[in-house]
């Protein structure tokens, strides 16, 4: 079957990049959020908004900017995936939520299309279980910011036909992503369950007192090449989102490397969510960034 329209429920961060990397593929995109409906019109005026800045930056014309925009529909109740092509499921890391929203979804769209869903920590196999036809469910992970970011991760529960993940992968690969299908489900997937342990030691090398917020930092992004600390990265991923992570990995494997910090707690509950916030292990309300201290 030929995708033209892709239905995205869910308009938080992730959802915001899925929607604008879908529009920025050619397709037609409906962005829906029932709960809050409000949020789906700012959502749309935060795309614009970087869209425009790429405008300014000479990454695109106003023309194709204007494109990108005119082909996300806002889209207010779940019952408008009847008219998609691919549903892409980007609401809140809770099981049973997921379940409610994926009984709405079958019984609203066309029966051979795909549900996916983004998440990291929820499991396929457990969304699907409470479907009539459980079959059509699949993990379909973007990364961070999505509109950017190549890796796309495909993960099939144990439901899961062959014909769904090949169709997931078409699709992935049509968004302009470089697909990575795992042989089979487990907690986190394959790259946030390995990167969740080389996160969780960094908050806990923080917290022992070993060295500084920045050094951290430092020494990843020199000593191991990467384009960005681990706490930063938290930052970027949401601090809240790290916790509710690792916690779902140390519950589900019992493997002491996800067992979360307890500073992690207290951030959360202080309000240091990272960038979204404006203060996590960095604060960003500053016109130069930098790091909070923490006393340990």
């Amino acid at each position: 079957m030929t995708v033209k329209n892709i239905f995205v429920y869910g308009t938080g961060t992730m959802g915001r990049g899925i929607a604008q990397a879908a529009a920025q593929a050619g397709f037609e995109v409906y962005f829906c959020n029932e709960i809050f409906p409000e949020e789906v019109e700012l959502s749309i005026a935060m795309i614009k908004k970087g869209l425009d800045k790429r405008v300014q930056m000479g990454k695109m014309n106003e023309e194709e900017a204007n494109e990108v925009i005119g082909r996300i529909i806002p889209a207010i109740d779940i019952e408008d995936s009847k008219n998609a092509d691919f549903i892409i499921e980007t609401i809140i890391e809770d099981v049973k939520i997921k379940q409610e929203a994926f009984k709405k979804l079958e019984k609203y769209s066309k029966s051979h299309v795909v549900l996916a869903s983004n998440t990291t920590s929820c499991s396929i196999t457990e969304i699907a279980s409470v479907l009539e036809n459980p079959s059509r469910v699949i993990g379909f992970h973007f990364f961070n910011p999505a509109h950017i970011m190549k890796l796309l991760e495909i993960m099939p529960g144990l439901y899961t036909e062959d014909n769904i993940i090949e169709q997931a992968r078409d699709v992935a690969l049509k968004l302009g992503k470089d697909p990575v299908v795992t042989k089979r489900e487990a907690p986190a997937g394959l790259t946030s369950r390995v990167l969740a342990g080389l996160l969780n030691e960094a908050v806990w090398v923080l917290h022992e007192g070993i060295a500084s917020v920045e050094d951290i930092d430092k020494a990843i992004v020199l000593g191991c090449n990467h384009k960005i600390g681990p706490l930063a990265l938290i930052d970027l991923i949401g601090v809240d989102i790290h916790l509710a992570k690792t916690k779902m990995l140390y519950n589900k494997t019992g493997d002491s490397r996800y067992r979360p910090c307890y500073l992690l707690e207290q951030m959360v509950t202080a309000g240091y969510l990272g960038k979204k916030s404006g203060k996590g292990f960095y604060d960003y309300t500053q016109e130069k960034i930098v790091s909070l201290k923490f006393i340990i």
